[in-house]
């Protein structure tokens, strides 16, 4: 019988495909049966362990207290191998853990680690703070420990019913403000003129390019704003401790002392003070909680869950009526934008999104943001007024920091509510142009050409700015500042003479912005939620959906393929590539501050209007 090639390759690819279909088959079955074995677990009880009663919800707090998270998972990782590995805890899954917990029978403690929290201003401490007074109303126990509190930390202790630090520890409270830095003579050392055009006498983001220390102006409303945020704090931590008005200061004032009599201890200097109840070692903590709680054998301590195993519990309800909620936290630019920075394009993108989802009844705008871009703030204001006109309430919440377009975004809403602690208003524009003609000069560079007018190489940053261009750009900065007083003028029911009283680049409290007009009343991010549900006329028991922006496969590969600038100086740091005469965190700022003025000067338009306030939550 002869041999027939082509009959026995279809023959041999027959049995191939044979052989893959039946594997197919196999592990789509096996997978279908997987599938079923977890849903009869799961409605047969065979799902989340519940908690057990006399149970301890403890809260080891790492890292940032941040409205969303700041990085994606590729900066993550970039940050580990730079030596940097950062963690976040999110506002939002923190007060849904101690809400929670609050109406938690089984939950009788809550015990806060606080040793690993940084970060968070005084208006996201303060939302947590109410939410640890909520869960001490429900009856339950509240035990903060910590080897060193500082301002922030020791604040969100001091709304727990018992306060302990490690013997060798300290509360270290020190007050608000400090000292910036100034480029004026090293920026004319190096042959760089920065040309600063605004309107505002208080705006002074640009001063420390053009200066060599604060305006008279700028002295006056940094007194005025940390003044009011050091009195409110200390006013917190007194109500708290159940302390005299003007404790923390007497005893910041006589420190050295207090410190010399209790031989150097600080810890012993604080438990003097009432600034905390006792000083214990972690060890002599569990100890106290396995007294006091039940015993849990598999562990050898007391009974407990972890907070995130118990955030994993309280997820939100993902179907039905509900709140949507945009979080605006970050500096603002006019298109696109990722984790910690808010697009101007994809932040509107996300209102709109809100609007046209039928399930999505009203919707909260969450603000923490010192401004940026004013074209991109207008961007998203005018998707907050079209969400309006369609008929959905829109209200703001202020967090930190909600300043210049920061308050320019919040300025189409029903409401706007801020904490009494937020740092906003700063109604005020500039723009920076620098020119290097003396660089130019010291190099032997020289820049020539023909132009057929004298606009088309208006702004050449190897020449002195041409002063008809500096007019041109006045009158466009003029203008903008009367769009974001007239603007603000309209939504505060007012004149724009009476916004350019409080404006002119002049930042206030959220206390001070009330008394001002400039926002509705104060409140904290769960009242704006309240409000807006009772707005949309949705039950006590409404469901609150955040409009975020998916991260595509792409985006996270080209995120992988590149650092952020302070990672790149950090490297540096460590392969000792810059000089060691300044710590690190000096050399970073200088960094960050001259990648500012770089990206100003890289920027694609001939000039940009920027609504940006120099003010953070201390």
């Amino acid at each position: 019988m002869a041999f027939k090639p082509l009959s026995a390759l279809r023959r041999a690819f027959g049995m191939l495909w044979h052989a893959v279909d039946v594997s197919r088959r196999t592990f789509m079955n096996l997978l279908f049966l997987l599938f079923v074995i977890l849903i009869v677990m799961l409605f047969s009880g065979g799902g989340v362990k519940p908690i057990a009663a006399k149970s301890a919800l403890v809260l080891e707090l790492k890292g940032d207290l941040v409205e969303t998270y700041q990085s994606s998972l590729e900066d993550t990782l970039l940050d580990s191998v730079a030596g940097d590995s950062k963690r976040a805890v999110r506002l939002r899954d923190l007060l849904t853990v101690l809400d929670a917990a609050a109406k938690d029978k089984s939950i009788d403690t809550v015990v806060l680690l606080l040793d690993q929290m940084n970060g968070g201003g005084l208006a996201m401490l303060r939302d947590v703070g109410a939410a640890i007074d909520r869960v001490r109303a429900s009856g339950k126990k509240v035990v903060a420990w910590g080897g060193t509190y500082d301002q922030k930390r020791y604040l969100l202790a001091s709304h727990a019913d018992e306060v302990y630090v490690h013997p060798m520890g300290m509360v270290l409270i020190e007050g608000f403000g400090g000292r910036r830095n100034y480029y004026r003579d090293a920026l004319d050392k190096l042959g760089v003129t920065v040309n600063l055009i605004k309107v505002g006498t208080y705006k002074s983001f640009a001063e420390p390019y053009i200066a060599n220390g604060p305006s008279q102006a700028a002295q006056e409303a940094d007194s005025y704003l940390y003044n009011a945020l050091w009195q409110d704090y200390t006013g917190q931590v007194e109500k708290n401790r159940k302390l005299a008005k003007g404790t923390l200061a007497s005893w910041i004032e006589t420190l050295p002392q207090q410190m010399q009599a209790q031989g150097g201890s600080a810890a012993k200097v604080a438990l003097q003070a009432k600034l905390v109840d006792g000083l214990k070692t972690r060890d002599e903590l569990r100890d106290m909680l396995v007294k006091r709680g039940a015993w849990d054998e598999s562990i050898k301590s007391f009974r407990q869950v972890a907070y995130g195993d118990y955030l994993q519990r309280h997820q939100p309800k993902p179907f039905g009526d509900a709140v949507g909620v945009v979080v605006a936290s970050g500096n603002i630019t006019e298109g696109s934008s990722g984790p910690g920075v808010v697009g101007g394009i994809t932040t509107a993108n996300l209102i709109r999104q809100a609007r046209e989802d039928e399930a999505v009844k009203a919707v909260v705008l969450r603000v923490d943001s010192p401004g940026g871009s004013a074209y991109g703030s207008e961007l998203i204001r005018r998707e907050l007024e079209l969400t309006r006109a369609a008929g959905k309430p829109v209200i703001v919440s202020m967090g930190d920091v909600a300043a210049s377009g920061g308050y320019w975004i919040s300025m189409a809403a029903d409401e706007v509510i801020a904490d009494p602690a937020t740092i906003t208003g700063s109604i005020g524009v500039f723009t920076i142009l620098p020119t290097a003609e003396k660089v130019g000069d010291k190099l032997g560079i020289h820049t020539e050409g023909y132009t057929t007018t004298w606009l088309a190489d208006a702004y050449n940053p190897l020449r002195p700015l041409d002063p008809r261009f500096s007019q041109l750009i006045q009158s466009s900065i003029n203008n903008v500042y009367g769009e974001f007083t007239s603007r603000a003028a309209a939504a505060r029911k007012t004149t724009p003479a009476k916004i350019d009283e409080v404006g002119q680049g002049r930042v206030w409290t959220g206390a001070q912005a009330r008394e001002r007009g400039l926002v509705d009343r104060l409140g904290s991010y769960r009242d704006a939620l309240n409000t807006a549900a009772k707005a949309a006329k949705l039950g006590a028991d409404y469901r609150v959906a955040y409009i975020e922006r998916p991260v595509g496969k792409l985006e996270r590969f080209l995120n992988m393929m590149g650092a952020s600038t302070a990672q790149a100086i950090n490297i540096q740091v460590k392969l000792g590539l810059l000089e060691n005469a300044l710590p690190a965190g000096p050399v970073a700022k200088v960094a960050q501050d001259m990648a500012w003025l770089n990206e100003v000067a890289d920027g694609r338009k001939p000039f940009a209007a920027i609504t940006h306030c120099l003010c953070e939550m201390p």
